[in-house]
């Protein structure tokens, strides 16, 4: 889950931005069920924005490389992994504290969840969008890896397009 909601905030950034108002930051906050301090401040928007493209490096980084990045970001928030237990989870990981910072915690948790990607070596699982006019990542958990396209919209323009090719080229 933490590394879903990487990818959407991540996606956040792609035109249209679509996390621009506090109101969508407190959405985005429900949304991926996430617990601890939120100060809904556009202070806090504005570090939460700057925060995308250093996941979006991370994410689309080789491995060693994120390796570095992931041990680099951990390390900076002093991250603890320990066990807890909250509404609606089960015992799960948290690796800082519930009083840091929502920019901290949202760092922590997607290196955290990137450990998993790398020791398994999946980085292939994460990439670009195949939508000629998207930059939008595309976190492939399909079992036949087979996700090209960041969503919906993207893969049903290709789709279309692809259609209308095949028609003009009948016709």
């Amino acid at each position: 889950m933490s590394l879903q909601s990487a990818v959407v905030l991540v996606n956040s950034a792609v035109e249209p931005d679509t996390l621009t108002r506090v109101s969508d930051l407190d959405e985005f906050f429900a949304s991926y069920e996430y617990s601890g301090r939120h100060e809904r401040t556009r202070a806090e928007l504005d570090e939460v924005r700057a925060l995308r493209p250093v996941l979006r490096e991370l994410m689309l980084a080789e491995r060693d490389t994120a390796v570095e990045m992931v041990n680099a970001m951990l390390a900076e928030a002093q991250a603890v992994p320990r066990l807890v237990r909250h509404e609606p989870y089960d015992w799960h990981i948290h690796a800082c504290d519930p009083d840091a910072d929502l920019v901290t915690r949202l760092r922590v948790e997607t290196a955290m969840a990137m450990i998993d990607v790398i020791r398994t070596d999946e980085m292939s699982r994460l990439g670009v969008c195949a939508d000629d006019d998207c930059d939008g990542l595309v976190l492939d958990l399909s079992r036949n890896r087979s996700r090209r396209f960041c969503s919906t919209t993207c893969g049903n323009r290709n789709a279309v397009a692809a259609y209308r090719a095949r028609q003009s080229d009948t016709a």
